[in-house]
């Protein structure tokens, strides 16, 4: 069983509702929405970031948003400004490669290095579509099930509205 495979089972050994689709590999936003398919609901974008101090953050948001990580550093306190974490780190805390980033990894960071922020655009969407450790499927949750997710791995994130002048850039 690989990852991808066993994740879709965790969830559904918790009770968390979950829908996931099989489509072409895709690496970018732009890919993934050409080969994807129609799946309803918002679909995320995530970046793995570490700060000056060398805390690691997983920021979600919607796959059009636009980051200025200057105001994002600011929004989340991060120390030293923000910058892409290297492949490396992202196997080392979060057990996966570049292209395949999602929250649904956090599985992986049992010891919870990796902090855990979100946009507050995802609390209005109806479904959030991420990728499960692959990047050859996409997961679909509810609102419920997302949360019921967070918490059965014991995860409380933080939310930045991103939804003014920080949208730019």
């Amino acid at each position: 069983m690989n990852e991808s495979d066993a994740l879709v089972a965790y969830l559904k050994e918790n009770g968390v509702d979950a829908r996931t689709f099989q489509h072409p590999p895709v690496h970018t936003v732009e890919e993934s929405k050409t080969l994807r398919g129609e799946i309803p609901g918002l679909h995320t974008k995530n970046l793995f970031l570490r700060d000056g101090k060398k805390r690691y953050y997983l920021f979600v948001t919607d796959e059009d948003a636009s980051i200025n990580l200057k105001q994002l550093s600011k929004a989340i306190g991060a120390k030293g400004g923000l910058s892409f974490g290297s492949p490396e780190a992202l196997m080392e805390m979060l057990g996966i490669r570049p292209g395949s980033v999602s929250v649904l990894a956090l599985i992986n960071d049992k010891e919870h290095h990796v902090t855990l922020v979100l946009d507050s655009r995802l609390t209005r969407a109806v479904a959030i579509n991420c990728h499960p450790l692959s990047n050859e499927r996409t997961t679909s949750f509810s609102q419920a099930a997302f949360a019921k997710f967070l918490a059965a791995i014991g995860r409380e994130p933080s939310y930045v509205d991103l939804e003014g002048d920080m949208s730019t850039g």
